[in-house]
């Protein structure tokens, strides 16, 4: 069967986010795509202008129109923007028996505009994490979900890991782009208290727009393939660090530009192959 993933999360009007990276991802790791879109923005890679809910109903009937018809291997959630979408979402991922879902906490954007009102950090933690295979937030995501001040040691990392499962994450993956040193490293805490770590070396570049969103739907797109989690999640690392590698082979717009989502097919800017 044709693997299929579902991404449900916001639209990037640059393409280097939400749905837009999404989808990339998914095609990239060979895999249909489809979409829900539950917010659209106006941004470009120096930052988001405005933001547009799309209504609820909307949102419900996307969803009904998406799983009643195809076969989701998997769903990746990203930006929900509201605490009422949030429950919409969770209520369809009910109804529909969705599996593999992968929870990508998005609250800021690179450029730092906020994408999930504050009140609604509460509707995460109460209505998806109890749904979700894997939750994937970052230093300062993890820090919101908590109530704390961001994780500086590899220990405080641990501790909040351990404090996101206790809230009903079933499965946690702590990312580590937003640290310091030479190495970026992922914490995996799997059901039942295991721990696994995926380290990669901190590349310099202004151009990470996306990253979190995409490092999240190359997980799902796996997942969707049927690979068993921490083999999703490492080939997941190696396809976003090459992926980040690889951003400044192309130039998009004058802020924080894209991830390459297809640095294994496009030319290199000297006009070789990959």
């Amino acid at each position: 069967m044709t693997a299929i993933a579902l991404t449900i999360a916001g639209s990037d009007s640059s393409g280097g986010a939400g749905i837009q990276a999404d989808l990339k991802t998914f095609a990239a790791h060979q895999v249909y795509g489809a979409s829900v879109i539950v917010a659209l923005t106006a941004q470009n890679t120096t930052g988001v202008r405005a933001i547009h809910a799309v209504p609820r109903d909307f949102v419900a009937q996307q969803m009904d129109a998406v799983f009643e018809d195809l076969a989701i291997g998997a769903v990746k959630i990203g930006m929900l923007a509201t605490a009422e979408l949030i429950e919409t979402v969770a209520a369809g991922l009910k109804k529909h028996g969705a599996r593999n879902i992968v929870l990508d906490p998005v609250m800021i954007a690179a450029s730092g505009a906020r994408l999930l009102e504050e009140s609604a950090v509460e509707a995460i933690r109460k209505h998806l994490f109890p749904l979700a295979t894997l939750i994937t937030p970052n230093l300062p995501e993890a820090a919101a979900l908590l109530g704390t001040a961001p994780a500086q040691s590899d220990e405080a990392v641990e501790e909040q890991a351990d404090k996101l499962a206790s809230l009903g994450a079933a499965n946690v993956l702590v990312k580590g782009g937003h640290g310091s040193g030479e190495m970026s490293n992922d914490l995996l805490l799997l059901a039942g208290g295991a721990r696994q770590r995926f380290n990669a070396p901190r590349l310099e570049t202004r151009n990470t727009h996306g990253t979190g969103c995409t490092l999240s739907s190359a997980i799902a797109a796996n997942l969707a393939r049927g690979q068993a989690l921490p083999e999703a999640v490492g080939a997941a690392k190696t396809y976003i660090s090459a992926a980040i590698a690889a951003a400044d082979q192309i130039a998009i717009g004058k802020g924080h530009g894209p991830v390459h989502h297809f640095h294994r097919w496009w030319d290199k800017p000297d006009g070789s192959r990959p």
